[in-house]
């Protein structure tokens, strides 16, 4: 297992959020908890930085430790071959083509048992994140008596039947699957849960900012604050599509004197980020209005600041797991154009707390539309503002996965609140 990185700035107190959702809300969570108060519970995933599972655990943890839980975070070890091997992995369960070979599976689960034969601290529930540390469902024994818990935070509504069957055979040796959307779930011989992911209102990346600070970014930069900022935030990934977004950008140029932000970095589960980000540089060719980001991976308060100086948020995906950049953006009540695509349609009702899209040519409409009607702009952002305080907050998710850990050991076990 891998020491964790510093993730920046966690809110490590639940009563906290108190003054956001209400105390009804954080008093149930102690409620739930307490009910778990005789349950460990370890989470293992397949990078410490970089990505949205990596911020979800990195705030979650703590919190849940706050509602006096005994909650750890494991990372596996891993080299550059077995990422290369996850990454085609990843890119099949979204529906791409790829190459994978006999030897290429084989080293897969052979990491795998290594990881799990060095884990010397198990705990009555072990919840298992993403494809990558998935066959370490091996080490799971009956004599133990502890439960076991997979998570999919991708998009599985497509995958390629070669991959789908080969962890399929893992998968339904967990106790429990969950998914973040509907359209992800598949026919299994396990329960299936639906729990959607989640932000952190309080995180460096969320948290209000002054305007002083906004516009120290944008000089930092070099960008314009009076010409209209078109901004994506997303790791430089093929599926983030930057050069679908770019090209948008420049459909609008022709009749819109604006700018284009893509700030983002890589994870280190993927080693792909740095060809794509080559791509981009070379689409986004000279021209100065583009402003090519790559962010180290604490660039939190720059994140935030962008997207609350953007005039428009996109997230033009091909595929996604979840997009949490899209509950970002809205949450700061910034409109949002996002594709129709995995959770973005869970975040978004079209013309109502966003913009939903499928084509280059409509991301530029809508683009249009929005910076020449900001008072439709206005509404779209605080609606989706209002949506995500509703669905996609930390303390939802607590809870969510709280009940989920209940549910595991005996049905008698669970509180309905």
């Amino acid at each position: 297992m891998k020491k964790r990185e510093n993730n920046g700035y966690v809110n490590k107190n639940i009563d906290a959020y108190r003054s956001i959702v209400g105390d009804e809300a954080i008093d149930e969570l102690f409620i739930i908890a307490e009910k778990l108060k005789n349950r460990s519970i370890q989470n293992i995933n397949s990078t410490s930085f970089g990505g949205g599972v990596v911020e979800i655990l990195s705030r979650m943890v703590p919190l849940m430790q706050d509602l006096g839980m005994n909650v750890w975070w494991d990372v596996i070890k891993a080299d550059a071959r077995f990422f290369e091997i996850t990454k085609r992995i990843h890119n099949a369960l979204h529906g791409v083509d790829v190459v994978l070979t006999r030897h290429d599976l084989n080293y897969f689960v052979e990491v795998n048992y290594y990881n799990a034969e060095s884990i010397k601290r198990w705990a009555d529930i072990v919840f298992i994140h993403d494809p990558q540390p998935i066959a370490i469902i091996k080490k799971k024994k009956r004599k133990l008596k502890n439960k076991w818990a997979w998570r999919c935070h991708v998009d599985f509504s497509h995958p390629k039947s070669e991959v789908w069957l080969f962890l399929k055979k893992f998968i339904e040796k967990y106790d429990a699957s969950v998914f973040s959307s509907p359209s992800f779930s598949h026919r299994l011989k396990i329960r299936q849960v639906l729990i959607w992911p989640s932000i952190d209102p309080l995180s460096d990346k969320n948290k209000e900012l002054s305007p002083k600070f906004v516009d120290s970014v944008l000089d930092k930069f070099n960008i314009d604050k009076d010409k209209p900022i078109i901004t994506q935030v997303s790791r430089f990934d093929y599926l983030k599509d930057p050069l679908g977004v770019i090209r948008a950008y420049k459909l609008v140029k022709k009749y819109v004197d604006c700018q284009l932000v893509l700030a983002g970095g890589g994870a280190a589960d993927d080693p792909e980020g740095k060809k794509v980000l080559e791509e981009v540089k070379n689409e986004a060719a000279d021209d100065k209005g583009i402003f090519i980001l790559h962010l180290p991976p604490n660039s939190h308060l720059e994140i935030n600041a962008l997207q609350r100086a953007s005039t428009v948020i996109l997230q033009k995906s091909l595929r996604e797991g979840f997009g949490l950049t899209v509950a970002e953006a809205l949450w700061k009540e910034k409109p949002v154009i996002a594709s129709a695509v995995g959770g973005i349609p869970l975040q978004i009702s079209h013309k109502y707390s966003g913009i939903l899209t499928y084509t280059v040519e409509g991301t530029a409409y809508w683009i249009k539309q929005l910076i020449h009607e900001p008072e439709y702009a206005r509404w779209l952002g605080k609606r989706g503002h209002l949506h995500v305080k509703n669905n996609f907050l930390i303390t939802r998710h607590i809870q969510d996965y709280l009940l989920l850990f209940l549910s595991l050991y005996n049905s008698e076990d669970i509180v309905y609140l």
